[in-house]
């Protein structure tokens, strides 16, 4: 049977691609929402609700599918440590959540290669994270860096004010216990990641390019799938994907 979803943001270049690969994903949008419409209204017909809308709207939505029992899918990137803290305060225990910054398959295998990588190559090769976007992009690091940042803060034991964003001026010799992030915006790039590891004669680099916002929708409907019917907690695409080493 199809999954009937509410997809929220409907009419964003993430809604729009979402709806054009529902069908051949065995996904039907029961619902779509966005600026100006009430989610409320059809929520009851729904299996699971998909949100790829605004940092400020999320917090809501994750109200909407607590008060009907159904999972949530958050594609939207960009909230404050307020929104955060507000969405898992809402979700905790109630309802199944898969949160991530990019529901892209090869994305994800590039967070768990980055993870392997760290623990391979430890302390002597410093880590980079570069990302590039389109220049509607409105916030920066992307979701996925962010997600990249994190693997390495956890595999270094690094603290957020370790990770430097941009270096400009006289800023000295680089620590070796650092992360830096940079961030290109222009054109109608779809997204690529880039993690480095700097070592003394060689420097690996693995690299993620998206040529099709697609592979983000197909994603994101697999992992409403996967949701459906799980205990409830905050997963994140490698749960969905069997990424994670326990």
């Amino acid at each position: 049977m199809a999954l009937n979803i509410l997809l929220n943001g409907s009419r964003g270049r993430m809604g729009i691609a979402i709806s054009e690969v529902a069908q051949a994903n065995n996904a039907v949008i029961a619902s779509a929402c966005d600026q100006g419409d009430d989610p409320s209204v059809h929520v009851a017909n729904c299996d699971a609700i998909i949100d790829f809308s605004f940092h400020e709207i999320t917090p809501g939505i994750a109200e909407l599918a607590v008060a009907n029992n159904i999972p949530l899918v958050i594609g939207t990137t960009g909230h404050t440590p307020e929104e955060k803290a507000a969405i898992l305060a809402t979700v905790e225990g109630k309802i199944p959540v898969v949160w991530a910054g990019n529901y892209s398959v090869g994305v994800n295998t590039l967070n768990y290669l980055t993870r392997k990588a760290a623990n391979i190559l430890g302390e002597q090769y410093e880590p980079e994270v570069l990302e590039m976007h389109h220049h509607h992009k409105k916030d920066a690091p992307s979701g996925t860096a962010e997600r990249l940042i994190e693997i390495l803060k956890d595999s270094y034991e690094l603290n957020d004010e370790q990770v430097v964003h941009g270096r400009e001026g006289l800023v000295g010799a680089r620590p070796r216990k650092e992360i830096g992030v940079h961030a290109i915006r222009g054109g109608d790039i779809v997204g690529e990641h880039t993690v480095y590891f700097c070592g003394e004669g060689e420097r690996i680099e693995l690299t993620h390019r998206a040529t099709d916002r697609k592979i983000f929708a197909q994603g994101s409907v697999r992992a409403a799938h996967w949701a459906v019917g799980k205990t409830p907690g905050v997963y994140n695409m490698e749960d969905v994907l069997g990424l994670v080493d326990y």
